[in-house]
């Protein structure tokens, strides 16, 4: 059965019964500056049909996010910056704490790191996703199932710019990155998202192959109805 998700930034903030909550995305130490940024950064774009940001992944760090919500079912998005930070964020982590773990953020001064992330996996985890950049080369799919991922989040924001965009235009990069997944990989279990608006939307990156279906808290009551009629 399809679940759904809200995911970063909304989810930080709202929370709704019956749909996921995806919190973050945490660096290993703190880094200030959210509220400024969102407002210095933060507009609608008419002409990409999306949001556009340079947030940079200002957060409270990953201690406030384990002590907040180590006993709940939210999965905690994480952002790597340095390699040498791996060990440490999985020394920090509970084993049974739900990740998502993301690789492809445009906003912050360098590449995260996207190597050495299988240590991140463990029974005991219900979601270890990866969420993935709508321009990533199936080269690196191949290389995160043969470690043994299963669970991928497409997709992040895109580079542009003005920072990251969001939104309709992500559909067409999805269009093409869902089924080249999918038609290889049988057993992936993917998450559709951006641009979701309605319940068409939804119909949409079912019939691109996605599993569940990832949304902004906006239009979450309002879509899940409609779903449950159709």
């Amino acid at each position: 059965m399809s679940q759904y998700f809200i995911s970063i930034p909304f989810c930080n903030y709202i929370n709704l019964k019956d749909i996921n909550s995806i919190k973050g995305s945490f660096t290993l130490y703190p880094r200030k500056g959210l509220l400024t940024n969102i407002i210095l950064s933060l507009r609608y774009n008419f002409a990409k049909q999306g949001w556009v940001n340079k947030i940079g992944l200002r957060n409270k760090g990953i201690d406030y996010a384990i002590e907040k919500y180590k006993n709940t079912n939210y999965i905690i998005s994480i952002a790597i910056i340095k390699e040498e930070e791996i060990a440490i964020f999985k020394q920090k982590i509970p084993t049974n704490m739900n990740l998502e773990l993301n690789i492809s953020c445009p906003n912050v001064e360098k590449s995260l790191v996207n190597q050495q992330l299988k240590t991140f996996l463990n029974p005991e985890r219900q979601w270890c996703i990866i969420k993935v950049s709508p321009l990533t080369d199936m080269n690196l799919i191949d290389k995160y199932y043969q470690e043994g991922f299963r669970q991928f989040h497409c997709s992040n924001t895109l580079p542009c710019k003005e920072g990251g965009l969001s939104g309709k235009t992500l559909m067409k990069y999805n269009k093409i990155l869902i089924p080249q997944i999918k038609n290889k990989y049988k057993d992936i279990i993917i998450i559709g998202g951006r641009g979701i608006q309605t319940y068409q939307d939804i119909f949409f990156y079912r019939n691109l192959g996605a599993d569940h279906f990832s949304f902004s808290p906006f239009r979450a009551y309002k879509l899940v109805k409609s779903l449950s009629y159709y």
